[in-house]
């Protein structure tokens, strides 16, 4: 410990500068790691899509399964679902057999859609390859 009174004048100011330097250098680093938080956060807000076939997709919880699921026929189109409840939502409800493109915005229909899946098994539907491979690349 330093008695700051008996300190001679060039003592002082250098103590004074290395107190500023490891203060400048505890900010910045504190900056860094802020920033790289904020590059790991927007990186993962567009995850990796890797194309899959729709069979192993149910349509309704946006998932994909390790199983073939059941097909659903409807207007000579064909749509998956992970169980009976699935499978009445997607027979039943129009809604449920739209998407819409992350890439272009459009409305889609999954039986006609590029589907893409994360390594946790979230699912996306793109209108072509052409949306899936520029998702996955931003």
């Amino acid at each position: 410990m330093y008695n700051i009174n008996k300190l001679k004048s060039g003592e002082l100011i250098t103590m004074q500068f290395k107190t500023n330097l490891l203060l400048l250098i505890t900010i910045s680093l504190a900056f860094f790691g802020v920033f790289t938080a904020i590059g790991q956060a927007e990186a993962e807000t567009t995850p990796t899509v890797t194309e899959v076939d729709s069979k192993y997709v149910c349509m309704v919880t946006n998932k994909l399964f390790p199983d073939v699921q059941i097909p659903v026929e409807v207007a000579d189109k064909t749509y998956y679902g992970c169980c009976e409840m699935c499978k009445a939502q997607l027979a039943n409800n129009p809604e449920k057999r739209m998407s819409t493109d992350p890439v272009s915005g459009k409305s889609i229909d999954k039986s006609d859609a590029v589907i893409g899946a994360t390594a946790n098994g979230t699912v996306y539907y793109f209108e072509n390859k052409a949306n899936l491979d520029s998702y996955s690349k931003n």
